[in-house]
């Protein structure tokens, strides 16, 4: 591997995503215009004093490559906030994956590089589509992914994120979840789900209204996220074609075709006096992108 004496840097933009979209629980992802920045650059001296986030995907980079490690400095830019049901993990694990396989020569192809990705997660529905933009369907049996699907999201739809003053770890949001849901229930959610997949696959997103329902999840995390009920109500009542946990939460995602705004505020109302922000936004369709490389 060739060394240099002047230095080597990648900088990788990594979107956030929202994920399980209700129903489509481990497997249904959408990326979005918000983003995590990450900057690897080679350096004389070895510096490993990074989260553990971090050192995990270089060492597991470094194997899965059987490359040799080099130095490197790391800063992370962050506009996704933390432990919120955004992906922000996934963005940092990719950004670190994607610029190491850069100055190591590109020894990975991107589908590697996101199984990798996903590994790391656990599950693949925030590395899918931070990998490849767009809405994602990952099918994955113990993290090794089978197959993704991918379809581009049109700028008609919004993405109404209300973002409380709380965080959630997504070890927490696993544990309160039943070992076991009944017959009719998975029946549900697997309908529900197809539904949002052939809307987001035709682009007919009216398709969308009523189809969010959950039974695997969502129930049981409304313990940690008490008033999600209330804020996915108040946000079809004023015309969302739906709302649902995102990801593990705390965020709770809205989409709609029109007044983006008032559905925003609609759902601030509906949170009382918890410190809460909104952002409205669209998908992303590119996924993950190398900014600069010198």
């Amino acid at each position: 591997m060739r060394r240099s004496s002047t230095m080597e840097q990648i900088t990788v933009r990594v979107p956030a995503s929202t994920s399980n979209l209700g129903p489509g629980f481990d497997c249904l992802g959408v990326a979005l215009r918000i983003y995590n920045t990450v900057t690897i650059a080679r350096s004389t001296s070895r510096q490993y004093f990074y989260r553990h986030i971090v050192s995990e995907a270089v060492d597991r980079f470094f194997k899965q490559t059987h490359r040799r490690a080099f130095s490197f400095s790391c800063s992370i830019a962050e506009q996704i906030p933390r432990t919120r049901g955004l992906g922000s993990s996934a963005t940092i694990r990719l950004g670190v994956l994607l610029a190491l396989n850069r100055l190591s020569g590109n020894p990975l192809d991107q589908l590697k590089i996101f199984q990798l990705c996903a590994g790391l997660e656990g599950h693949p529905d925030n590395a899918a589509p931070a990998t490849f933009g767009g809405f994602t369907v990952a099918r994955s049996a113990r993290c090794a992914v089978a197959t993704i699907q991918r379809f581009a999201v049109s700028p008609r739809l919004y993405f109404v994120l209300l973002v409380p003053d709380l965080e959630i770890q997504t070890s927490r949001a696993r544990n309160v979840l039943p070992s076991k849901v009944s017959h009719a229930e998975a029946v549900e959610n697997c309908a529900n789900a197809c539904a949002i997949t052939a809307a987001f696959a035709s682009q007919d997103y009216k398709k969308l209204r009523g189809v969010f329902a959950d039974h695997l999840h969502q129930p049981y995390r409304a313990k940690l996220v008490p008033f999600l009920p209330r804020v996915v109500a108040a946000a079809e009542k004023t015309g969302a074609l739906g709302a649902f946990l995102s990801g593990s939460g705390s965020t709770i995602a809205a989409v709609t075709l029109r007044s983006a705004k008032e559905v925003g505020q609609a759902m601030l109302r509906a949170m009382g006096a918890i410190p809460t922000r909104i952002i409205i936004t669209h998908a992303d369709n590119h996924g993950v992108k190398i900014l600069t490389s010198r």
